[in-house]
């Protein structure tokens, strides 16, 4: 069985489709398929699954689940659950759309960012303190590190909104960019002159 199929017996087709496509999405993100169709399968499930289950219903090896789970628990889309008298391990997903977004944005965010900032800190302060560093390549370092250090702290501030307020926000997505775009190419009007 190739790592994109599932077991048709025991998925709806909506499902098995879902699945499927979500693993083909988070190899494009460069998350490993099956981490991916797992976490697809959780999602969509309306019960708490066990690693047995989930190997059953995807055709998986076991220990590529296990593996698996571990991954999606570390990016915190998963949590691990327990049944009354039953000594195994139930997961259930993240089911709030938006939390589950904005988990893989912080979870992103910690490990591209984050060490990008760290390197460009370093290397402008290194370049501050080496006079025999051209100023073109000095500008282009600080000019870079001040785009990332603008980027990460709009992005914290939008991070901190409450979920309401920031999908009211992107709903208005398109209404903000004209106001935006307005604002920034206004004509002078016809008494004043422009510099």
């Amino acid at each position: 069985m190739t790592e994109t199929s599932v077991h048709t017996d025991s998925l709806p087709g909506t499902v098995e489709r879902f699945v499927v496509h979500w693993g083909e999405m988070g190899s494009s993100w460069g998350v490993n398929r099956s981490v991916a169709q797992i976490h697809a399968l959780l999602y969509l499930s309306e019960s708490p699954l066990t690693a047995e289950d989930i190997a059953e219903r995807l055709g998986m090896a076991r220990s590529n689940v296990s593996t698996s789970l571990r991954e999606l628990l570390t990016w915190n889309l998963i949590r691990r659950v327990h049944a009354m008298g039953d000594r195994r391990d139930y997961y259930e997903a993240e089911a709030d759309m938006f939390e589950m977004v904005r988990r893989i944005a912080l979870g992103r965010k910690a490990r591209e960012i984050d060490p990008a900032l760290a390197v460009l800190r370093s290397c402008v302060a290194e370049v501050k303190a080496d006079a025999s560093v051209p100023p073109g390549i000095r500008k282009r370092l600080s000019a870079m590190l001040d785009f990332t250090e603008t980027v990460d702290r709009s992005f914290g501030e939008i991070m901190r909104l409450p979920a309401p307020t920031l999908m009211r926000l992107i709903r208005m997505g398109g209404a903000i960019a004209r106001f935006a775009g307005r604002k920034s190419h206004r004509k002078p009007s016809r008494g004043t002159r422009s510099a």
